[in-house]
């Protein structure tokens, strides 16, 4: 894998019993890179991210992540788990849902992997998720109790504690659309700050807006394909497939070129 390359996907593919779910999927993200995955339900977005870091088994293919190598094409040994785990251990995971433990505080969240996985010491990691929180506007929430928080407030404590882990590569499965409207906002904000720092991200996400303004790479999936793939402003303004205009047609008709901003 080349030096400045983060993620490389060669040949990725995936069925959950006679569902072929992804066919042959190949992508590179470089050091820095930012991709959105876009396309309608049921295209396989969400499964070729959850690939990138082994969190679904890919049938065949290989995953580069960092310099490290999962390959699970024909005749290779398939990965032992722990192997897997050392892997996963370079990303960072956004859900929809932000899967906090109820049971403890916001700062407990954020600590918890550093601690008991990494074994880092209790001050260092909660030193660390304090700036954490800082840096995602919850500095004041540290000791409330997710119950007490609101759903973009969640997802972005769901942030800092992926970032708590120190990931090279950060993925986000539509980590807005368990949102109200008015707390999109509040998380595409920390989104747009990590970009803007140099991390390797992608996402999935229906924010057409969004990933045309953060996204280096827009990558349109259908059926298991990548249909087209270029440049944000290229696939989202003036896609060359018809498919993708279709797909895109209704997010054009309902505003996209008034909410994002304006080209340079």
């Amino acid at each position: 894998m080349a030096k400045d390359t983060m993620i490389e996907l060669i040949d990725v593919r995936k069925s959950f019993g006679e569902l072929k779910v992804l066919k042959g999927i190949s992508l590179r993200v470089p050091r820095g890179g930012v991709v959105a995955l876009i396309g309608p339900s049921g295209s396989g977005k969400s499964t070729l991210l959850r690939c990138i870091n082994v969190l679904t088994k890919p049938d065949s293919g290989v995953i580069d992540v960092g310099g490290r190598t999962m390959d699970f094409t024909a005749g290779h040994r398939l990965p032992r788990d722990r192997e897997i785990s050392a892997f996963r251990a370079r990303t960072g995971m956004v859900f929809q849902s932000f899967n906090l433990f109820p049971h403890m505080s916001v700062i407990r969240n954020v600590m918890e992997g550093p601690v008991t996985v990494l074994r880092r010491p209790e001050e260092e990691a909660r030193r660390e998720a304090l700036e954490l929180l800082g840096k995602v506007g919850l500095h004041d929430k540290a000791e409330s109790y997710p119950e007490r928080l609101s759903g973009g407030q969640k997802q972005r404590v769901a942030i800092a504690r992926a970032l708590a882990m120190k990931p090279e590569v950060m993925l986000f499965d539509e980590a807005t659309s368990a949102l109200d409207p008015e707390l999109v906002g509040e998380v595409l904000a920390v989104v747009r700050q990590l970009a803007s720092e140099g991390m390797t991200m992608v996402l999935v996400t229906h924010e057409m807006a969004f990933a045309r303004e953060v996204a280096d790479t827009v990558i349109f999936m259908r059926d298991g394909y990548v249909v087209e793939e270029g440049a944000a402003r290229q696939v989202i303004d003036a896609p060359r497939e018809a498919a993708t205009r279709a797909f895109l047609s209704h997010f054009h008709q309902n505003g996209l070129a008034a909410a994002a901003p304006p080209q340079a």
